[in-house]
């Protein structure tokens, strides 16, 4: 991986992590664009879904705070309240990410027909949104298991992640805002989770030599884009215009599907 595929590939990553048009699906069009075989270098996996935390920890650093202050007055407040249904939302996936890893990996082949499929699923989910008039409550305990399912079933590549757990929160009618903080914050504990797993499991060796100089490149490329994706998806969400995120994972895993088809 030269540096220029390494910017790519950060920049798919920041970009699709927090809009809702699924980074795995993006990044697996992008390494057949590209013949790049990204996903077997885990030090690059690492590094850029690195970087996408380090980007919701720096727009959402005073609600972190506040909430681990709130858990260490050791009371059942709203904080802690907030940290128990972030640690519900991740029994789903936690589960997959267990027992099911393997099974997970088969999906990442570079199968451009399963990836539009997917796509096309996570805009119908974006469009259902759209006819959910009243988001009034707040994110139950019960919600926050729903809305993990969510998740957990966005590990197979082309279903979005963010868009399949904001979908899921706006459909129980859950408010704009606080979905948008929920499911932002649900998702760090489990990909850093993931990623120690990773290390400590002995993966962290690549079947081919990646230079500094891309890793440092995929990176920033990763962590500044994923600040501007964040900040305005937080925008979108509120003014609900999640309609064109729906229209374009449409056409997207469209011409996935037609690629998969003819290729």
């Amino acid at each position: 991986m030269n540096w220029l595929e390494a910017l790519i590939l950060g920049i798919i990553q920041g970009l699709t992590e927090f809009l809702p048009v699924s980074s795995s699906g993006h990044l697996e069009i992008g390494k057949v664009i590209l013949g790049v075989e990204a996903e077997r270098s885990l030090i690059f996996t690492v590094l850029v879904h690195g970087a996408t935390v380090m980007s919701t920890i720096v727009i959402f650093w005073r609600d972190i705070l506040l909430l681990i202050r709130g858990l260490f007055s050791f009371r059942w407040n709203e904080e802690t309240k907030f940290i128990f249904k972030i640690i519900i939302s991740m029994i789903p996936v936690a589960i997959v990410g267990l027992f099911f890893k393997e099974e997970v990996e088969l999906f990442f082949t570079g199968n451009l027909i399963l990836v539009g499929s997917m796509l096309l699923l996570t805009a119908t989910l974006l469009l259902f949104t759209r006819f959910k008039k009243s988001n009034e409550r707040s994110i139950g305990f019960l919600d926050s298991f729903v809305i993990g399912l969510a998740q957990a079933v966005a590990v197979i590549p082309g279903i979005s992640r963010s868009g399949s757990t904001i979908s899921a929160g706006l459909m129980l009618g859950n408010k704009r805002a606080e979905v948008a903080k929920f499911s932002f914050l649900m998702v760090l504990i489990p990909i850093i989770g993931a990623n120690l797993k990773d290390l400590l499991d002995g993966e962290f060796v690549s079947e081919g030599s990646i230079g500094i100089i891309p890793l440092i490149v995929g990176f920033v490329a990763a962590f500044v884009t994923g600040l501007l994706a964040c900040k305005w998806m937080i925008g979108i969400l509120k003014k609900g215009k999640l309609i064109y995120f729906s229209i374009y994972c449409y056409i997207v895993g469209s011409i996935a599907i037609l690629s998969g088809i003819f290729t």
